[in-house]
């Protein structure tokens, strides 16, 4: 028996997004189960999950929660699936930046929701100035790393990190923000890839909708 991976909407679910993409450019096969959040559908998630989260990797009888642990899980059994860099520096630096996101950018998370069929255009300015600052350390980041490590993913050769910073490119699609031309080139590169121009076009033909993110209104502080 093969992995079944659990997901949510593929336009909103940024997390399922990681999980998704790390085991599809890693080659590995697995049978896409998408349970759309508040549907009805969704209710089937405790069968997989005590957390009620999504993502979840199911390897037979065993669940494993959460992009962190999945990628650990898949590469405890596949060692030849999208990995760390191989540089010590290189890999503690790539780390250190996917655990950020994964434990931070709260303001991102919240203005800027995924949505990837949807065009939404957004001024910086107008963002709170937490969430302005969280966008400037993210384009920092990215920065560095291109030119460190010369591209053409953020290490040089597709990571992980590359894996958990595809969807907030994704969001700076959505939202139209204006980056600095390194750090759109890591934009523009997520764009190109086949996995994700697949992923967007299954987002687009998704029926559901959810009217808090559909209908976002960015305020900005003064209001």
């Amino acid at each position: 028996m093969g992995f079944r991976l659990i997901i949510g909407n593929k336009n909103y679910s940024s997390w399922s997004l990681r999980a998704w993409l790390f085991l599809t450019e890693s080659g590995l096969a697995f049978e896409e189960v998408r349970l759309p959040l508040f549907t009805e559908a969704w209710q089937q998630i405790s069968q997989y999950s005590p957390a009620r989260r999504v993502p979840v990797l199911m390897d037979g009888a065993i669940a494993v929660w959460d992009s962190s642990a999945i990628y650990g899980y898949v590469r405890s059994q596949h060692p030849r699936a999208i990995g760390w860099p191989t540089d010590q520096k290189a890999q503690a630096i790539a780390r250190s930046i996917a655990a950020e996101m994964h434990s931070g950018f709260f303001g991102i998370r919240e203005q800027l929701p995924q949505n990837v069929r949807a065009r939404v255009p957004v001024e910086r300015a107008n963002l709170q100035t937490s969430t302005q600052q969280e966008i400037s350390r993210v384009e920092q980041m990215w920065t560095q790393a291109y030119d460190t490590y010369g591209g053409p993913w953020l290490f040089g050769d597709f990571s992980i990190a590359d894996v958990v910073y595809a969807p907030v490119a994704l969001r700076f699609v959505t939202y139209e923000i204006q980056l600095m031309p390194t750090a759109r080139a890591f934009v523009d590169a997520v764009k190109a890839l086949p996995s994700i121009q697949a992923w967007a076009k299954a987002s687009a033909a998704e029926s559901e909708a959810i009217s808090f993110i559909d209908q976002l209104h960015i305020a900005d502080d003064s209001e």
